[in-house]
This record gives structure tokens, C-alpha cells and sequence, in this order.
């Protein structure tokens, strides 16, 4: 299985937002922007997903929503509770293993620092995170047998940037 992880783009500032409400943080105009670009890279790349998971927070719904609408317009995105900021990592590795049909490319989309602890825990069997994923980073991680431990080999890391320069 190739599981890709991508970090929410760029959302209003904490400060800035009015609401009290931090699941309903939407991207800036920039972090649309710059999430369309960076998905058109993956599109350049031939990436295409065969499950997009997301966190139910209105930022990373709408970056998963664009790279769905880029990527591969049919497809449903699943919004899921354990991809929230304060989501159940294991219980994540579950949903992702669960499909009857396995998956080999899966995308799932969130936020810091629970990724980067994702990450690490698939790479490591450790929580404690050496892998800094920037707003709009992706990661991808080829995994022969899918459990919450080490079980992943790092495939590349990338920052937004250095997608939206791929053609």
C-alpha cells in the first residue's frame, strides 16, 4: 500500500478568526490557491488515490475536496473523527485496513501535530515526531502490511513549494 499524508493548506489564522469554533477554521484564499497547485502536481506525477480520508475539520475538508475535484472528480471523499486534531491514531490504522477491496493508494488528509505523530509511529513505532510536515506538505510512506507500529518505509516528504514547482 502506498498511504499518502497531506497536511490541510493554508487557513485563517487562529487569531484572526472570529469564532470560537476552530473546526470551522476555513483555508484562505491563498491556501486554496496554493492547494490547487500543488494538486496539479500530483497530477503531473500520474497520482491518482483509491480512498481519500479526511479530517472533518472545514479546512482539511476543503483541501481534500480540491484534490478530489482535481484528481479524480468521482471520488467520494470519507470525512472521519479519528483524523481530527484530537482523533485516535489507532483507531485510524483500523479504518484504513478495513476495506474488503485493499487499497493501494490511500490519501489522508489532516492536521499538525497528529500527523507528523503518525508518521512517526508507522515509521518508528515512536510518538515522538522527528518529521515536520508544513501546511500543504505531503508525505508518502509504502507500507507492506498496514498496523500501528512500525511497519513503513519513507518514500519522500515534500513541501508545497517544492510541489507546485513540478510540471
Amino acid at each position: 500500500m502506498e498511504l499518502y499524508i497531506l497536511r490541510h493548506g493554508l487557513a485563517v489564522d487562529r487569531a484572526d478568526w472570529k469564532s470560537s469554533k476552530d473546526d470551522e477554521r476555513p483555508l484562505t484564499d491563498e491556501g486554496r490557491k496554493t492547494t490547487r497547485r500543488t494538486t496539479k502536481a500530483l497530477v503531473a506525477l500520474d497520482l491518482e488515490f483509491d480512498r481519500i480520508l479526511s479530517s472533518p475539520y472545514v479546512r482539511a475538508k476543503d483541501t481534500a475536496k480540491i484534490v478530489a475535484r482535481i484528481i479524480k472528480p468521482e471520488e467520494k471523499v470519507e470525512f472521519r473523527d479519528e483524523l481530527a486534531p484530537n482523533g485516535n491514531p489507532e483507531e485510524l490504522t483500523r479504518v484504513i485496513a478495513s476495506v474488503h477491496k485493499p487499497a493501494q493508494r490511500v490519501l489522508i488528509v489532516g492536521h499538525e501535530p497528529y500527523l507528523s505523530r503518525y508518521i512517526s509511529v508507522l515509521l518508528t513505532g515512536q510518538t515522538v515526531s522527528r518529521v515536520r510536515l508544513k501546511k500543504g506538505g505531503l508525505c508518502k510512506l509504502q507500507i507492506s502490511h498496514l498496523r500501528f507500529e512500525a511497519c513503513a518505509i519513507l518514500e519522500w516528504l515534500v513541501t508545497p513549494r517544492q510541489l507546485t514547482r513540478i510540471r
